[in-house]
């Protein structure tokens, strides 16, 4: 196989996958002397400043969008249907402090949790139930999905903005005196 043909393969299985593709994956498909991720590297170069994008993000490889013109597709394509608030504060709050439980969440919330909030989270795929904590009632623990990362365009929970930045830009946190 030569170089171009592993990257039209690499580009015709990225585009038929639902899920970001991992380099292994490809390289399940390729030569073994071929480096997966050398390939995924060539073909992203070759996308970059076109309409679609090839990015790394959830510990693979997707096509997205450019950034410049995703506000200009709002205009005609169908938003996907926005999580109510309580659904958002629950998502932020597995994300940050993953894995917890229901009762955790509540008290992070500061409020009760509805069923139907982790529902609508589990249905989305967003969050997933990773075991049960050794004490009474062996209560699920919650965390977040490979299909958040993808949603929130994340490599992984590291790319999470920190708090202390989230704070500061809804100005809720003055910024510290002699600062950049």
């Amino acid at each position: 196989m030569t170089e171009e043909e592993a990257i039209r393969l690499a580009e015709a299985l990225v585009f038929a996958s639902a899920a970001p593709v991992s380099a292994r994956a490809l390289a399940a498909l390729l030569p073994e002397e071929m480096a997966a991720e050398t390939v995924l590297a060539t073909l992203a170069r070759r996308c970059a400043g076109r309409g679609v994008e090839l990015v790394e993000v959830a510990g693979g490889w997707q096509f997205r969008t450019a950034p410049d013109l995703a506000p200009l597709l709002r205009k005609v394509v169908e938003v996907p249907r926005r999580l109510p608030r309580a659904a958002m504060e629950t998502l932020a709050i597995i994300a940050y402090h993953q894995p917890l439980t229901r009762p955790e969440i509540e008290a992070m919330r500061g409020a009760s949790l509805a069923q139907a909030t982790l529902e609508a989270l589990l249905e989305a795929g967003l969050i997933a139930p990773r075991g049960q904590r050794e004490s009474p009632g062996r209560p699920t623990l919650w965390a977040t999905t490979a299909a958040f990362l993808a949603a929130f365009g994340l490599g992984s929970l590291a790319d999470l903005p920190k708090r202390e930045d989230l704070l500061l830009e809804k100005g809720l946190v003055a910024p510290e005196a002699g600062g950049r």
